[in-house]
């Protein structure tokens, strides 16, 4: 839909994306109810935001009554598909879109959209920055011209910062949007980017997906809809991603930590050097040490972003500048102190063991790894053997604690401290203890954070906190 008016919308969840859909619909005409299962008191933040508009409220719950004469029933992206009053609305035939869906409709730009089980935060972000350089304008000698004489923006957001939507009314054609896209927003949407790049497919969320056949196939929804005139960039090491290479309509790109078959166009790695090829055409880029994050699946980040850019049509200075400035995104293998010879990592982001796993690999040093949260109906028996293999302590802590216990004593965890705690605070207390000067203490819980937090940033932000009281 482009138009709007005189349209009767419910949306359901009144957190970041909800907020910023309901602002943008009520003033494109739309006659909107925002409901939330939290009370008014609760709201109070959220609604005191939309004061500006004109917003229903409907608080406590999702009454079914509330789908009576709705046209489009909208979804933020932690509502599961399950809910009653969603699965009311598909029975009458009551279509569902998102904040995503809707900006893809009416956006006037080139379009990138960015999933993957891991990884897409820091690649989405790193795409951005290159994209700022590209359309900063340069003097002669090298410097930024004023921003009056840009022709052309760009704009990353989606899944992370700030939904897309609230900026789509300023865009123009020669601008381009990058969103991060996931797995809970694709389920609705029946629209892909111009430049669609799934990263990689591994084990997450199956709480909410059932088994992996189910998630690949919401995966796979970034390519179905688009054109012979559009790129997809899957990432030809991991099988999940690569699996789909057969339903692309338009233009292939990888990428990948090995050098690439001659067929196959893209970035790679190669003998301590970043490359690019595309046809006959080769370019190198830098090598590894410029790279200031950690870990292969970094660097495998790294390389998504260029063959991203590159598809993008971004200039190779821009890229280039970008990458070497990078130093990451908050609470992703994120460096908080040192204290006492100890470095305090925090990697919170890493919601499914296959995360943390690949920042167990990101370093030499002895570990005392702390996981825990929520668990996502993930397995834990590889994540095990690795601890066994690599990791010196392990503080287990919150409602996953004995599941993961349990996982790692079945592999036999001769030679591994294990201890566990109530909640994350005193998870930090006894990683202290156990941590030795030369070691890392390494928070990649493997497990989301809705059982002691709100989201992997509020977690990781107390982290940040309780680490720098330690004395």
């Amino acid at each position: 839909m482009t138009n709007w008016t005189n349209t009767h919308v419910l949306i359901l969840g009144a957190a970041r994306q909800g907020i910023a859909l309901a602002r943008w619909l009520s003033r494109h005409g739309s006659r909107v109810t925002l409901s939330d299962s939290r009370t008014l008191e609760q709201l109070a933040s959220a609604r005191d935001s939309l004061a500006d508009v004109d917003v229903k409220w409907a608080t406590g719950g999702h009454p079914l009554e509330l789908l009576d004469g709705i046209d489009v029933l909208c979804l933020s992206g932690g509502v599961p598909l399950t809910l009653p009053i969603v699965q009311e609305a598909i029975r009458r035939g009551i279509p569902l879109s998102n904040d995503t869906q809707i900006f893809m409709e009416v956006a006037p730009c080139k379009t990138i959209g960015i999933t993957g089980s891991a990884g897409k935060t820091t690649t989405t972000t790193l795409v951005g920055e290159m994209a700022k350089l590209d359309c900063e304008p340069r003097t002669a000698d090298g410097a930024n011209a004023s921003s009056a004489v840009r022709g052309s923006r760009s704009f990353a957001g989606g899944n992370i910062g700030d939904p897309l939507i609230s900026y789509v009314d300023e865009m123009t054609a020669d601008d381009l949007a990058i969103l991060e896209i996931s797995s809970f927003q694709l389920e609705q949407m029946t629209i892909s980017p111009n430049i669609s790049a799934i990263l990689n497919i591994t084990p997450n969320h199956l709480d909410r997906h059932g088994t992996m056949e189910a998630y690949t196939s919401v995966k796979a929804r970034i390519l179905d809809f688009q054109t012979d005139k559009d790129t997809a960039i899957l990432g030809c090491d991991d099988k999940g991603a690569w699996s789909l290479r057969n339903q692309i309509k338009g233009k292939l790109l990888t990428f990948s930590l090995k050098i690439l078959p001659d067929h196959l166009d893209g970035a790679y790695f190669h003998d301590g050097l970043l490359n690019l090829r595309e046809g006959k055409a080769y370019v190198p880029l830098m090598p590894r040490d410029k790279i200031q994050l950690r870990g292969d699946h970094n660097v495998a980040n790294v390389l998504a972003a260029f063959t991203i850019g590159h598809a993008a049509g971004l200039k190779l200075d821009a890229m280039l500048e970008a990458v070497e400035g990078f130093r990451g995104v908050p609470h992703r293998l994120e460096l908080v102190r040192e204290l006492h010879g100890v470095r305090w990592y925090n990697d919170s982001i890493a919601t499914a063991p296959e995360r943390s796993m690949a920042a167990i690999h990101a370093f030499d040093e002895p570990i005392v790894l702390m996981l825990g949260g929520r668990d996502k109906n993930l397995p834990w028996d590889e994540i095990s053997q690795l601890i066994r293999q690599r990791v010196n302590h392990v503080v287990v802590f919150g409602e996953a604690a004995e599941l993961i216990q349990k996982a790692v004593s079945a592999v036999g965890w001769a030679g591994v401290d294990l201890k566990r705690a109530a909640n994350l605070k005193e998870a930090v207390a006894l990683a202290a203890e156990v941590a030795s000067a030369g070691d890392v203490v390494l928070l990649s819980p493997g497990g989301t954070s809705y059982d002691e937090f709100k989201d992997f940033a509020e977690r990781g932000e107390a982290f940040r906190k309780w680490v720098q009281e330690l004395s």
